[in-house]
């Protein structure tokens, strides 16, 4: 626990309106999105500007407790949950458009803007900002440039990473520093923007983000098609993406997700179909239509049972609608719902959907699968309960093979929701020890006394020190890294 004294240090930097031990402020921001993992923090702050943060990172490496920054808690990977003799340090509050710059094409804002008001502003002069994950309506941007968020639109658009411009973020040990801007073109020093981009929260925390937004496409169509297989939906994906076409959106949803999504959204789905495809292409008239076509010979030329563009915008609508409701309508069926990411290269996606049906069989676990098949980003979901010690290790034991699965075919154990507490035991598999050990140092040289994010993405301790999850079930399977 952190000391009253220190508590108290930190009220007086932030002020007793922005600071409180409540039981009830605690347990909310105890969790995030991942299913299973939680801890208590000593208190949650909510800071007004950058040189309170810098005051409570340098008040930190004085007296050695650890802050953890937070969005809107979407994340799915732990990244955001508190660990022993931790602060949550919460920017939801940080919710300013700060400039939309027309001429250059830019937006800054701060870090708790949500992702969809970006866009909608963006809107405002024909501009387009593209990532678009999931939580889009509830997610900021602070959270999105920690994990360099996916998303939809992936495909064509890139992620998150792809526009981020500038960063204004407090280290580790309470400095101010910007790094990047408008410029095209920037090589002065190392890229430190790129190395925040994705760094998970452990080695700034931001305060500003400067954005590059693209002009808005003209026309877009919205394509349905289904397959009596996984396999098939899986080569015609293959196909597509090598042909020289590139959607705006090529998304795969099985069976279990389409009966489900259908149960909750209610849009006239066809339950009887194993997979479906719902693929979207933009951008000028004469290309979009060239496109459309081209993609509903390749899925008919890979056993597509039939093929449907949508006839207006409204249609088209509710078909994204449903995708994106897809881990809605899967945790609405058991107690704990566990949606994960892993990828693979495009051409390997056949191999990897048949292996998770085949896993998925083997293990006996309830499990539907869905995601960005164009990018070749799967989100197998388990639906499990974890009160029952049995099926939870069956759900762990079925990630463990599928993310072995996804190594072996050349991908990786998350495309988009990041390594966090919940695969940090995975990641040497993938980029071995001495990837590992250079990671680490670049931790220890930002970060020497480890008191931001601690634990996350790797351990600098031994495994579980710092971290206490609410069970021995839980201790357990993190201990063996399942």
């Amino acid at each position: 626990m952190i000391k009253e004294i220190v508590l108290n240090k930190i009220k007086s930097i932030v002020g007793a309106d922005n600071f409180t031990t409540s039981d009830e402020h605690r347990i909310v921001y105890s969790y995030d999105a991942t299913p299973v993992l939680n801890q208590l923090p000593d208190a949650v702050v909510f800071p007004e500007n950058a040189e309170q943060i810098s005051a409570i990172m340098k008040l930190a490496n004085e007296e050695k407790f650890a802050v953890i920054p937070r969005g809107a808690g979407t994340g799915l990977s732990g990244g955001s949950i508190p660990v022993e003799n931790s602060i949550v340090l919460v920017m939801t509050k940080w919710r300013k458009i700060i400039e939309l710059d027309i001429d250059n094409q830019t937006i800054l804002v701060e870090p708790g803007v949500i992702t969809e008001t970006i866009d909608l502003e963006a809107n405002k002069f024909n501009l387009f900002y593209p990532p678009d994950p999931g939580s889009i309506k509830v997610c900021t941007i602070g959270g999105n440039v920690a994990e360099n968020a996916g998303g939809l639109r992936g495909l064509k658009y890139g992620v998150t990473k792809n526009y981020v411009l500038g960063i204004e973020f407090v280290s580790p040990t309470g400095e101010l520093i910007w790094t990047g801007g408008k410029n095209f073109k920037d090589v002065a020093g190392y890229n430190l923007r790129d190395i925040l981009v994705g760094s998970e929260g452990t080695l700034g925390i931001f305060t500003k983000i400067l954005l590059r937004l693209i002009p808005r496409p003209k026309l877009s169509k919205t394509i349905l098609a289904a397959f009596s297989t996984n396999v098939d939906s899986g080569k015609a994906v293959a196909e597509i993406t090598s042909s020289g076409i590139t959607p705006a959106m090529l998304e795969f949803l099985d069976n279990t997700t389409i009966k489900c999504v259908e149960d909750y959204a209610k849009i006239g789905l066809d339950t009887s179909i194993n997979s479906l495809l719902i693929i979207e292409v933009d951008g000028k008239t004469s290309e979009v239509e060239d496109d459309q076509n081209k993609i509903k010979n390749i899925c008919e030329k890979n056993n597509a049972l039939y093929v449907k563009i949508a006839k207006d915008e409204n249609e088209a609508n509710k078909l994204k609608a449903a995708r994106r409701s897809a881990f809605s309508a899967l945790a609405r069926v058991s107690p704990t719902t566990i949606l994960e990411d892993a990828t693979v290269p495009r051409s390997k996606l056949p191999e990897m959907l048949e292996a998770i049906q085949k896993i998925v069989k083997e293990e006996d676990v309830m499990l539907g699968n869905f995601g960005h098949a164009g990018d070749g980003n799967l989100h197998p979901t388990c639906l499990t309960d974890e009160g029952n010690s049995t099926e939870l290790h069956k759900a762990e034991k079925t990630f463990e093979r599928i993310f072995n699965t996804a190594i072996k075919l050349g991908g990786t154990i998350t495309g988009e929701h990041g390594v966090g507490l919940a695969k940090k035991n995975f990641l040497e598999l993938q980029i071995g020890s001495a990837g590992l050990e250079f990671m680490k140092k670049i931790k220890s040289v930002w970060d020497p006394n480890n008191v931001l994010n601690p634990g996350k993405i790797f351990s600098l301790k031994p495994k579980c020190e710092g971290v206490l999850p609410s069970n021995k079930n839980q201790i357990k399977n993190f201990e063996e890294g399942i």
